[in-house]
C-alpha cells in the first residue's frame, strides 16, 4: 500500500523548511551596514590649529580647540571641559615655544597616558631671543623658548605646521593616509595662491611702518614686508607706564608713523589714547582666526590682516 504525505513524520519536513530560511537570514546579515567608523578625536590649543587639522583630516577627524579665539593665548586658564576634551583625545596639537605654558599641567591632570602630543613649530626658522619680541616672550614664559612663538602668522611656517599635522594623522589612521595627503596638497595650493595675491596687493605700498600692541607680529611683518618700529608693551599680560606712552607719542609724531595695530584680546583704550595724542590711526587685527568678523579661517584671517593694513596705510 502507498503511503500518503500525511503519514510522513513531521520531522522529515523540517530540514526542507529551515534551509531556505537560514539562507535568507545569512543574506540579511551580509547585506546589513557595518558600524560607522569613529573619526579621530583631536584636541588643539589654538583655533588656527583647529582649522589646519580640519583641512587635513576632513570627515576623518573630530577637532576641538581649547581656545576659541577671544582669549589671550598666553594667559588662558583652562576650564573643566578642557580637561574632559584632553582626556578623550587621541592626539593634541600645540604650537610650543613656550606659548601655551598652561597646557602642560592640563595634559598631566588628564591622566591620558596614550595621548600623542605634536609640537607643530618643530623645524621652523625662528626669530630669535636676541630680538625684542623674543626677549619679551622669554620674560613672560620664565624660560628661553629659543624664539618668538607666533610662527603661524607667516604662511610659509603654516605649511610646515600642516605637514606635522598630516604625518601625525597618517600615523594614527594609516587607512586614510591618501585622503590626508590629498587634502594637504589641495590646501597648500590655496595658501600659495592667497600669498601671491596678497604680496601683489602690497607692491605699491611705500610706507609699511607699524606700531604694534605687543610682539605678536614679527613673522607676519617679515613675510609681507611690514616694518615693526615700536611696541606698546614688550610682553603679553602687562600694561605700559605713563613714561612709555609719552615716549611712543613723541616718536609717532616725530617719525610721522601712521598706523597703530591693536588686537581684540587686549585693552583697546591704550591704542586709542596713543592715536588721539599722536594723530595716527588704530587698526584692529587678529592673530587668531575667529576673533573678528571675516576671520573665521586661517586664509580669511591672513587676507583680512593684510588688506586692513594696506587700506589704513594708504588712507593715512
Amino acid at each position: 500500500m502507498l503511503r500518503s504525505e500525511a503519514m510522513i513524520p513531521p520531522r522529515r519536513l523540517r530540514p526542507l523548511v529551515l534551509v531556505p530560511a537560514l539562507g535568507v537570514f545569512l543574506g540579511l546579515v551580509e547585506s546589513s551596514p557595518t558600524k560607522a567608523e569613529e573619526p579621530l578625536n583631536v584636541v588643539v590649543t589654538l583655533p588656527v590649529l583647529k582649522d589646519l587639522a580640519e583641512q587635513v583630516g576632513g570627515a576623518h577627524v573630530r577637532v576641538a580647540s581649547l581656545i576659541s579665539g577671544f582669549e589671550n593665548e598666553h594667559t588662558y586658564s583652562p576650564k573643566p571641559s578642557d580637561l574632559v576634551a584632553v582626556r578623550s583625545a587621541k592626539v593634541l596639537l600645540q604650537v610650543g615655544l613656550g606659548l601655551e605654558i598652561w597646557v602642560t599641567a592640563l595634559i598631566k591632570n588628564s591622566g591620558n597616558d596614550r595621548l600623542k602630543i605634536v609640537t607643530t613649530s618643530s623645524g621652523i626658522a625662528l626669530i630669535r631671543d636676541h630680538e625684542t619680541s623674543g626677549k619679551a616672550h622669554r620674560a613672560f614664559s620664565g624660560k628661553s623658548s629659543g624664539g618668538n612663538p607666533h610662527v603661524w602668522l607667516d604662511p610659509e611656517n603654516a605649511k610646515i605646521m600642516m605637514r606635522h599635522i598630516t604625518e601625525a594623522f597618517i600615523q594614527l589612521d594609516p587607512a586614510h593616509a591618501a585622503d590626508f595627503r590629498n587634502n594637504q596638497a589641495a590646501y597648500l595650493r590655496k595658501l600659495d595662491s592667497l600669498q601671491a595675491e596678497l604680496i601683489q596687493r602690497l607692491k605699491r605700498l611705500p610706507d609699511r611702518r607699524l606700531v604694534v600692541y605687543h610682539p605678536a607680529w614679527p613673522y607676519f611683518a617679515r613675510r609681507f614686508g611690514f616694518e615693526v618700529v615700536g611696541e606698546i608693551v614688550p610682553q603679553a599680560g602687562t600694561e605700559p607706564s605713563a613714561r612709555r606712552l609719552q615716549e611712543l607719542i613723541g616718536r609717532i609724531r616725530k617719525d610721522r608713523l601712521r598706523v597703530i595695530v591693536s588686537e581684540p584680546q587686549v585693552n583697546p583704550r591704550i591704542p586709542e589714547v596713543l592715536a588721539r595724542e599722536s594723530g595716527a590711526r588704530v587698526v584692529v587685527l587678529t592673530s587668531l582666526p575667529g576673533a573678528l568678523a571675516g576671520t573665521e579661517t586661517y586664509l580669511d584671517m591672513l587676507r583680512y590682516n593684510v588688506l586692513q593694513l594696506a587700506q589704513a596705510l594708504e588712507a593715512s
